[in-house]
Formats: structure tokens, sequence, C-alpha cells
């Protein structure tokens, strides 16, 4: 007999939803859910299905494809943007014009770019660590996991350091998710697309005729250009926005999560510690590929809407319906990978989907992945006894379609000196 089918979407199901995902794969591959804001959708769980719709032409990034009006409710994408005039960003556009904004991105957001921009992560994640070290406990998430790529994200776009604070209240707004007060999502939104819109027009006004070494990303932004044709202001003020909200709370998660797993995983934890007292980083980089896999920071992938009829896992989807790939549940499917639920830091054949496939891959992951392997390798050798201070049941995650990560995560360890 069949057990009933899960409970989505409650807080027990946000603690731990991966039972309920183990379910959904084997039963209900494609199943479609009504969502808490009302919203029905059809969720995508296993991962072949999953890779092949987020590769898929046929489902569109653009809401105006949604058969309802939900958007302009903002009950679906990011609350606030459509009255901020910030729609016109890479999570919520098509080919060709995904095509050419996504390339003049590129061109101010090079690997290089970010691999010059390590010694500033490093500095960062010192600063932070040196504010708590001595007292010999922690909430990681606030006062390290949060404020470390709001801080990186600032200073790689190129907000002045005395605005930056004003950033680190927005976001963290942004990142409670109906933990605060009514509306103060899209006020937030509202707040920073005035001020990333005068400082755009201000640093277009003192763009100097040649680019400086390491020019920050909205000066890139402005002089990017693609055969003669530039990024618009609101343009411009869309892409920074998206970079600097899809770039920092996938970043606070995959610190908070990675931690998190490796404290509830002993074993694990030493293997890397050792790793890293050795002077290897093999380990440290396919750790953090793995902790993407095993609780990664983006739960479901951002919305798709289906412009013609398609079919997904043997079930049909009509013009217009809503699309939702679950990454946390392909990433966990054992037809792909072996022990799925076992977190194994040396794990080589890892092609998670943590940072999603096809046009739509994160423009941010190598950034990501530098934060993340800067402030777990430094946690791990700077506080060696670093432990939870809480119990696991304790311990609450925030609500949020999308994203997935802990609301605190209080720790405790040996103080800096002593």
């Amino acid at each position: 007999m069949t057990a009933p089918a899960p409970d989505l979407f409650t807080w027990e199901f946000a603690a731990d939803p991966y039972p309920a995902y183990a379910w959904l794969r084997e039963h209900e591959p494609v199943r479609r859910t009504r969502l808490p804001s009302g919203v029905e959708a059809w969720l995508v769980t296993r991962y072949a299905d999953a890779k092949q719709a987020l590769a898929d032409p046929r489902l569109s990034k653009n809401p105006a494809h949604h058969d309802e009006p939900a958007h302009a409710k903002g009950k679906t994408g990011i609350p606030g943007e459509r009255k901020a005039e910030l729609m016109t960003h890479l999570l919520n556009i098509d080919p060709p014009d995904h095509t050419r904004l996504r390339r003049l991105v590129s061109k101010a957001f090079t690997p290089r770019r970010v691999a010059e921009f390590a010694p500033r992560v490093q500095e960062l994640t010192d600063r932070l660590i040196d504010g708590f070290a001595a007292s010999g406990s922690a909430d990681l998430i606030h006062e390290f996991a949060f404020p470390l790529p709001i801080y990186a994200i600032c200073d790689l776009l190129g907000v002045p350091r005395e605005d930056q604070d004003d950033f680190r209240d927005w976001a963290g707004m942004m990142i409670r998710h109906g933990g605060g007060p009514r509306g103060g999502v899209a006020r937030s939104v509202k707040k920073m697309r005035g001020y990333l819109a005068e400082l755009i027009h201000r640093k277009r006004q003192a763009l100097p005729a040649e680019p400086a070494p390491g020019e920050d990303l909205i000066s890139g932004l402005i002089r990017a250009s693609d055969h003669g044709e530039h990024l618009t202001e609101n343009e411009a003020a869309a892409m920074a926005f998206i970079l600097l909200f899809a770039g920092f709370e996938t970043t606070v998660n995959l610190i908070g999560n990675g931690t998190y797993a490796l404290l509830t995983h002993p074993e694990q934890r030493a293997r890397l510690q050792d790793s890293l007292a050795a002077g290897e980083r093999a380990l440290l980089e396919t750790g953090v590929e793995e902790l993407l896999r095993y609780d990664g920071p983006v739960e479901l992938a951002t919305w798709r809407f289906a412009t013609e009829q398609v079919e997904i896992g043997g079930q049909r989807i009509a013009p217009g319906d809503p699309v939702l790939v679950v990454l946390a549940a392909a990433d966990r499917d054992p037809e792909r990978f072996a022990e799925p639920d076992t977190l194994d830091l040396a794990r080589r054949d890892n092609q998670h989907l943590g940072y999603g496939h096809g046009i739509h891959y994160c423009l941010g992951a190598p950034l990501a992945r530098l934060e993340g392997q800067t402030a777990l390798a430094t946690l791990l050798t700077r506080l060696p006894d670093l432990r939870l201070a809480a119990d696991e049941g304790e311990l609450r995650w925030r609500g949020g379609l999308i994203m997935r990560g802990l609301r605190t995560l209080p720790v405790e360890f040996t103080p800096a000196g002593r």
C-alpha cells in the first residue's frame, strides 16, 4: 500500500523536505501543486526531468506567458520588482534579449575579475571572524554568512563603502521572507532601485575614457557594449539589482547550510580539516560541490512558464502553466547519484544542478564558489573546535519558496588567544 502524499510547505517540511521529495520522485515526479500563495504550479523532482526542463526553450522565463495575472499581484517573481521597474533582468527574459544582456554582463563579470577579487574576499572573511573570534560564541548567519557576500558584492559592483550598510539593511529585509513588516521587501526593493539609478547616473557622468585596472562591475556594465549597443540605465539598474539579489542570498545559504552540514557530519568535517592542515585544496573544492548538492542554497529554480504544450515526465503541461524545477529533489535522485542521502566531500561524479543548467546557468557561480571555499576553509582553520550551540531540532529555516537557508546558526568555540 502506497503511503499517503506528504504535506508540502509546512514548517516541518521546511526543516527537512527531503523525505517528501523522495516520495514525489517515486510516485508523482511531475505534480501540479497549489502553493502557499494560491498559485498552482507543476513541481518537477527527478534529475533527468529537471535537466530537461531547465534547458527547454518552450519554458519561458518571461512572466508575461503566465495564464493568470499572478505576477502583477506579487505572487510570482521578486516582490516589488515590477513597481520598481526592475523586470528586465536575466531571470525574467528569454532569447534574444537574454542572449544580448548576458553577453554584455559577461564582459564585465569574467572569471579573471573573480580571481582578482580573491584577496578581498579573504580580507572580508578574516575581518568578520576577527569581530567574534575572541567571544567564544557567534550566530554564524548574522555575524558571518550574511555580511560576507553583501560586502563582497557591493565591492564588486562599486557601491561606496559609506553606503554599504544601507545595502546590508535593505538586503536584510529581503532575506527575511515575510518575517519583517508587511510590504517591507517591496519597500526595500524600491529604495535599492532608487539608489542604483542614482549611482549608475553618477558613474556614467564620471566614467573615464579608458577602464582602470580592477574597474567595478557597474562601471563595466555601463561601458560594456555589444556591436555598439549599450545597456540602458534601466537595464543596468535591473542587472545590478539581480546580481545583488541572486548573488548574496545564495552565498548566505551556501555558507550557512554548508557549515551546518559539516558540524553535523564530524567525520567529513575532520577529513576536510586534515586536508586543509596539509595545505591541500582538492577536498575543499569537491567538498563545496558536494555541499551544493547535498543541501544547496536554492531549493527550487526560479519561475518558468510554458509557451506551448510541453510533456515532462509523462505529464502534459498546458500553455501558460507555471513550472518549478525542484533542484533539491533532483540533486538527491538515486537514479543519478549513488547514495544520494550520504554526504561525501570527495564525491567525484557530481553534476549537481545547484546553480542551474542551460542558458540560465548562474552567472555568479564562480564568485559564490570562491566565497564558499574561502569562508569554510577559514572558519575551520581559525576556529578548529567549532561546534553547534543548539540542538538540531531547535534550529529554524527561513520561509520562502525558492531559497533554502537557516534563520540562525549559533556556534561555540575556544576564544581566540586562549
